[in-house]
């Protein structure tokens, strides 16, 4: 992710939230209640790590996949310890369903086992269909609920 992109992450935040079929959207200023926006704030910081996906056609972001630490004292929805970086990923909503979110997951997982992560985390609810692209990657279960806490192991 380039430096000037980092705005880009507040648009995605907003569409990495999951709104059953048939549910009525947020509003957009969800995204300003600090539980929310805490995953994009500020970003950069160290070990803040992140991947945008462009479609070089159109020449605009269409997604992203991003991570950040969190504390014990303001730990994020899938805060699993001080050391792993918790995920978030989202695309816009057109990009969707194209395979581009196994494309960024994969590329991420890469990034993480080389900058010598552990692990990463991350909370999805359990009727989002992302749920599958999760398991399939490897990522397990660690704290169950409506939505579960995922762990993957690098």
């Amino acid at each position: 992710m380039k430096p000037g992109e980092a705005g880009f992450l507040k648009e995605m935040q907003y569409e990495a939230l999951y709104v059953p079929k048939g549910s009525a959207p947020f509003p957009r200023e969800i995204v300003e209640n600090p539980a929310i926006a805490k995953y994009y704030e500020n970003w950069g910081r160290p070990g803040d790590m992140a991947i945008v996906a462009v479609d070089q056609e159109a020449e605009i972001l269409v997604g992203a996949i991003w991570a950040r630490r969190f504390t014990a004292e303001h730990p994020g929805y899938g805060f699993v310890d001080e050391q792993t970086p918790e995920l978030s990923i989202a695309l816009r909503p057109p990009f969707r369903a194209q395979g581009i979110g196994t494309k960024l997951l994969g590329s991420f997982i890469s990034l993480a086992r080389q900058k010598k992560i552990a692990a990463l985390s991350l909370s999805v609810d359990g009727t989002n269909p992302a749920l599958r692209l999760y398991l399939r990657f490897g990522f397990k279960e660690v704290k169950p609920g409506d939505s579960p806490t995922l762990l993957l192991k690098l």
